[in-house]
């Protein structure tokens, strides 16, 4: 990869200060990650922010992954002794069991409140993440009304507030973040893939090849997890091409050359699901 990915540190910095403020009225925390890509999905501050608060742990977009491939995620955080909650958000799938979750922390809470003396109140719980791994959808569903838009920018988008869910459950509703420097370029790739990265400036064009390029090293390593080619729609025979020779075979055929647009459609029908279930991470080992 000649150009790294990049993006704008100065109003990310700002919003990680504003968010970790405002995590100090928490409970409970809901930790949004991609199923696409638990790993390059993980804030490197979240242990920080949490703390020894309750931490929700949920993959979203599980829809967007094979189940085999959901079942060794869901191995491997039990491994680790984490418990990990899939979701889709966007139909509601696994939404009722992550208020139940934050519910039951709040019952938690208040059974200590009531110990010492203090009146109940509502579990405060904050959904936090990378752009656009769903946190306004998940927060949407669990409101079961929009009430919050969805945007990719991070850390400008709005402003924390807070959204009362139900009489149990208040909820912080945080712009993205991303960290303000991310040292590990294959990360940030596969986040520029999934779109998970806000206004980053990537050339799409080298993020399609190196996308390309680990299809064709899942399917190789791992024919098992993928029973069907993604790129098969595309009437090419990609076996043994590289991605930029696939990229520029599919530019010839239907683009007239233009690498940049065809670069394009390739992530857009990835992002959208046209290509199948596709996973961009597996579990360590």
């Amino acid at each position: 990869m000649t150009n790294e990915i990049q993006w704008y540190p100065g109003h990310i910095a700002k919003a990680e200060k504003a968010l970790a403020e405002q995590l100090k009225l928490v409970d409970v925390v809901l930790e949004v990650r991609d199923a696409r890509i638990p790993l390059a999905t993980h804030h490197p501050r979240v242990p920080e922010w949490v703390g020894s608060k309750t931490r929700v742990l949920i993959l979203n977009r599980v829809d967007a992954i094979p189940p085999a491939v959901r079942q060794l995620w869901q191995q491997w955080f039990k491994s680790r002794g984490e418990t990990v909650y899939f979701t889709n958000a966007k139909d509601g799938n696994g939404v009722g069991q992550v208020l139940q979750v934050a519910q039951r922390a709040g019952d938690e809470i208040n059974q200590r409140r009531k110990n010492r003396g203090l009146l109940a109140r509502p579990v405060r719980a904050a959904a936090i993440g990378f752009p656009n791994v769903g946190k306004s959808a998940l927060i949407n569903r669990l409101l079961k009304r929009r009430i919050v838009v969805s945007e990719a920018r991070p850390g400008v988008t709005r402003q924390l507030r807070w959204v009362r869910i139900s009489d149990r459950v208040e909820l912080l509703d945080a712009p993205g973040v991303i960290p303000t420097k991310l040292e590990d370029q294959a990360a940030a790739i596969k986040l520029a893939i999934c779109d998970d990265i806000g206004d980053a400036a990537y050339d799409s064009y080298q993020v399609a090849v190196i996308f390309i390029d680990l299809l064709q090293e899942l399917m190789a390593t791992a024919p098992e997890l993928m029973p069907e080619n993604p790129l098969s729609r595309y009437k090419i025979d990609s076996l043994g091409m590289t991605g930029e020779e696939f990229v520029y075979e599919l530019s010839a055929k239907r683009d007239r050359g233009d690498l940049e647009r065809t670069a394009r459609q390739i992530l857009i029908d990835f992002r959208k699901g046209i290509l199948g279930t596709v996973p961009l991470e597996l579990p360590p080992n």
